[in-house]
């Protein structure tokens, strides 16, 4: 509860991470676990502690694609919204790293809102940057060659985990990128050739040249 203090406290009113400590459960989950699952009744809405999250959504043809990535003091603006509205989840949400997060009772969150300015803040923060994020995303797909969405995609990965090295499949980053692995491993050739990445099995380095 130590860590839940401080790092809610930084953005949080003190009552309000009382209340926080009081409702929530504490979750932790090992890198690849599924936090969230498609279909899945959504009766809490997770707060990242530490670790980061990814969130996936699929077509009808069941193709996935990335649509964000969660770290430490965000939550996730769709969950909250299939929360609130007693839908079933539209996305799945995956464990990128261990994972340390607690879960918000749905019937807090709208009482929050009007009882607590930080919370409300907090809440429409996390709309606005996800919803910037989906928009960067729809133009890496509109207007960006291939090359350059895997390029962002690398950016954005090691950004949100802290560390150089990925450790996904080219199968599975062809996943995330709505594209097939031939490609993928193609382009992620290229750029090796140009020093800009390391590959191994299942792994790659990226290097300051990206």
């Amino acid at each position: 509860m130590e860590q839940l203090k401080h790092k809610l406290s930084m953005i949080l009113e003190p009552n309000l991470v009382k209340e926080i400590e009081q409702s929530g459960t504490m979750m932790s989950f090992k890198e690849g676990d599924i936090i969230l699952d498609y279909d899945k009744n959504i009766r809490s809405m997770p707060l990242v502690l530490s670790g980061t999250i990814r969130v996936m959504r699929k077509d009808e043809e069941g193709r996935e694609i990335l649509l964000y990535y969660l770290s430490s003091n965000e939550s996730c603006a769709m969950a909250y919204t299939c929360c609130m509205e007693a839908r079933k989840s539209e996305i799945k949400a995956i464990a990128d790293t261990p994972v340390d997060i607690i879960a918000i009772p749905h019937e807090k969150l709208d009482e929050w809102l009007t009882k607590y300015p930080s919370w409300k803040s907090y809440i429409f923060h996390s709309f606005t940057s996800r919803f910037n994020e989906l928009l960067k995303s729809l133009e890496s797909v509109a207007f960006q060659k291939l090359d350059e969405r895997l390029i962002r995609y690398l950016k954005n990965k090691t950004k949100a985990n802290g560390k150089m090295v990925v450790s996904l499949s080219h199968q599975q980053i062809a996943d995330e990128l709505g594209t097939n692995r031939v490609v993928v491993s193609r382009l992620l050739k290229m750029l090796e050739n140009e020093n800009k990445v390391i590959l191994y099995r299942n792994e790659l380095k990226v290097l300051s040249s990206l």
